[in-house]
């Protein structure tokens, strides 16, 4: 990290508490605590929603390293600092990349995430296809239910996304990729993966999300991997509950990160 960064970095959360207390201050009551007492040490990691003491050296390890930058490179949006759900997501596809079947995101944006995995596992050299599935201009409003504009989903669209169609093409030219542009569910048939091992879902809606799960449920081979981006994140409850019901109804459970994703495997 050069000099300006940690500059920065050391600027922000020295402004940062201020800041909060400006646009919180007639939120704060006698049950209110400004200063937490749980760190066990200096600040390591405080962005995405989560700040923590714990160890983060994983951020600075060279594999790693250089897969985010992969990540950061397609500038999904300004400010771009995933650290640690981008090294959940290179985890999970190193731990299942020796299993049979093919890769699939749903939900891709500027393709963050599977630049990032394709990098960190040296994915051209499994012989397996990177199914990716977006409309790539953000997500249909029809598609939200009344309770998730309530939570207050469509905070995503207006100039949140933009059309990436172009440059998720250049950006993936020259791998084993497939990119297939138009609205889950009308798009799943056109995702020829017979058995998939890595399954990443991340299209902020319950509607599209549940029905790509059902449908690549059968596919998923033993040991497969489903992360689903959304899962932990307050605005997004509407897909956990979804989520959770799937899961019952499938005997099994969805461990839920401080990162907010949710992780299955299929057994």
């Amino acid at each position: 990290m050069s000099l300006l960064s940690r500059f920065k970095i050391f600027l922000w959360r020295s402004i940062y508490p201020f800041y909060w207390l400006w646009f919180n201050f007639n939120k704060i009551d006698s049950r209110s605590r400004l200063i937490s007492s749980h760190y066990q040490g200096a600040i390591t990691y405080d962005t995405d929603g989560l700040t923590t003491s714990n160890n983060c050296d994983f951020i600075t390890e060279p594999r790693f390293a250089k897969a985010y930058a992969c990540a950061a490179s397609t500038n999904p949006w300004k400010g771009f600092t995933l650290h640690w759900r981008v090294y959940v997501v290179c985890w999970l596809a190193n731990h299942v990349k020796g299993l049979a079947g093919d890769f699939v995101e749903c939900g891709v944006n500027t393709g963050a995430y599977s630049r990032a995995v394709i990098d960190y596992i040296e994915f051209e050299k499994l012989g397996k296809t990177f199914y990716l599935l977006d409309t790539f201009d953000g997500f249909p409003d029809e598609q939200v239910t009344e309770a998730e504009k309530a939570a207050g989903i469509l905070q995503y669209g207006g100039n949140h996304y933009k059309d990436v169609y172009d440059q998720v093409l250049k950006t993936f030219a020259g791998f084993s990729v497939d990119v297939i542009r138009g609205r889950v569910p009308d798009t799943l048939l056109r995702c020829k993966a017979q058995a998939v091992a890595y399954l990443s879902i991340d299209m902020n809606a319950v509607v599209p999300e549940i029905a790509a799960m059902e449908f690549f449920w059968d596919k998923l081979v033993p040991g497969a991997v489903i992360i689903l981006d959304d899962y932990g994140f307050p605005m997004h409850i509407n897909q956990k509950k979804a989520f959770d019901l799937f899961a019952k109804s499938r005997n099994t459970e969805i461990l839920s990160l401080p990162t907010g994703q949710g992780i299955m495997f299929k057994s």
